[in-house]
């Protein structure tokens, strides 16, 4: 059975796969295997109608089951800035690493008590039919006063998950995929996976 991962983002269909592949049989593929289909604007206010948005087109138009994300950094003290528009914090069709310096001008002055921010994500399951399940998940901590760190992706390199000395970024990746929100989130639509397969009549791998 084939599950889409709604997105073209390399580093979140590569962290969804490594997390799901060794727990369930599904065939996973992604937006970037299907190179003629326009994505729908982004235009819900938060997380959650982003991602209805992005699992309902791409199940009714590809006529399959789809897994659908849509996740960033909230930082209170930039009244919840980046928010929804992490991926384009600097521009629509901005770099990473430009998100990143826009938000350090951004932190410059904030006391270090007030650096303190939070990931969200939220998933959305459809089937053709329409929303199956939605879920949503965080991951509290603090932020840099510099990137520090090589792996990750986004603003990894910038935040401190609350317990931790390093930066997501600076985690092996194997720890990072334990602890974030999209892991959490994972494991709160775990469960409807398992359903899928059963009602399929397919094995859920242990």
């Amino acid at each position: 059975m084939q599950l889409i991962i709604a997105s073209t983002n390399l580093h979140k269909i590569r962290e969804i796969r490594a997390i799901l592949k060794p727990l369930f049989p599904f065939d996973f593929l992604s937006i970037r295997d299907f190179p003629d289909y326009v994505q729908p604007e982004e235009t819900g206010s938060t997380f959650e109608e982003n991602a209805f948005i992005k699992a309902t087109h791409a199940a009714a138009t590809l006529k399959c089951w789809v897994l659908a994300d849509d996740s960033g950094l909230v930082i209170p003290a930039l009244d919840g800035a980046p928010g929804v528009r992490s991926a384009r914090y600097a521009g629509d069709h901005a770099t990473d690493k430009e998100n990143r310096m826009k938000l350090l001008k951004a932190l410059d002055g904030i006391p270090e008590d007030e650096r303190t921010g939070y990931y969200e994500c939220a998933l959305a399951l459809a089937s053709p039919d329409g929303i199956q399940k939605q879920v949503h998940a965080t991951c509290e901590g603090t932020l840099t006063t510099l990137p520090r760190g090589n792996g990750g992706f986004g603003y990894d390199s910038m935040f401190i998950k609350y317990d931790y000395s390093k930066t997501l970024a600076e985690l092996d990746e194997d720890t990072k995929n334990r602890i974030g929100c999209r892991r959490k989130a994972l494991d709160k639509i775990m469960p409807t996976l398992e359903l899928l397969l059963k009602n399929r009549g397919l094995a859920h791998q242990v």
